[in-house]
């Protein structure tokens, strides 16, 4: 990868995820969508409801890598601290905004309970992103994008901000082969020998009928990838390769 590739990180939050009570799918979501974005998603950490872990999280975070999402954490309940978490992490206050306060009460026909309005605050300095398809905005602070946990408005939100993202993409061929993982290495080798910018990866998988390792190469450059693909066929005994995509 390339120094001046953008980065990004995610951060999930919620007893439930730690807990097992809830599977996370949303950082498996956003790693596939910013791979095909051309974004290299460096981080992926899970922290409980708790301000101070989450402030730690966005602080350390926010300065290390392009863009960090949040996961979860946005709600009305006591438990959705997100917003404070974020706040403190970037030493500002929470405040409450007037166009969600007014874009809540509207909702609730003139009038909004405290629970409602909670919704209603952001960290100072925060930026509402709106998009065609979204009834309530992205809040974006800095390079924090505040999304929630729910994973269908979680896909939906980073769906409609998704272009915002895109950068020079990565292109991916694949080797499927029918012998054990160890006996590709001295092939895996001498491609990463002869092509070090290669992101290359191998992936055995049990007791299937069909191979036992998928080998992946990737990388922004097309030709690049074309000519260390065909170093990799060139090196691996023919009887070896299943079928490469």
């Amino acid at each position: 990868m390339n120094e001046n590739d953008p980065t990004a990180a995610v951060i999930v939050i919620g007893n439930e995820i730690l807990s097992g009570k809830i599977a996370d799918t949303n950082s498996n979501f956003l790693a596939r969508e910013l791979r095909a974005l051309g974004v290299s998603l460096e981080r992926i950490l899970v922290v409980p409801d708790c301000i101070e872990t989450i402030a730690e999280a966005v602080a350390d975070f926010s300065g290390k890598f392009d863009f960090v999402f949040t996961s979860g954490g946005v709600g009305p309940t006591h438990d959705d601290v997100t917003i404070a978490g974020v706040a403190r992490g970037l030493g500002v206050p929470v405040v409450r905004h007037p166009i969600l306060e007014r874009q809540i009460r509207q909702y609730g026909a003139g009038s909004a309970d405290e629970a409602r309005l909670k919704m209603a605050d952001v960290p100072e300095g925060a930026e509402l992103v709106f998009g065609e398809e979204l009834a309530f905005p992205v809040l974006k602070v800095r390079n924090i994008f505040i999304l929630p946990g729910v994973p269908e408005l979680f896909r939906a939100k980073f769906q409609a901000l998704r272009q915002r993202f895109a950068s020079a993409p990565f292109f991916l061929r694949a080797v499927y082969v029918r012998v054990p993982e160890t006996a590709m290495v001295p092939y895996l080798n001498a491609t990463l020998d002869a092509f070090p910018s290669l992101l290359l990866g191998s992936y055995p998988k049990w007791n299937d009928p069909e191979y036992q390792v998928r080998v992946t190469l990737e990388s922004k450059d097309a030709s690049y990838l074309e000519r260390a693909f065909a170093h990799l066929l060139d090196q691996i005994p023919p009887e070896f390769v299943v079928r490469t995509e």
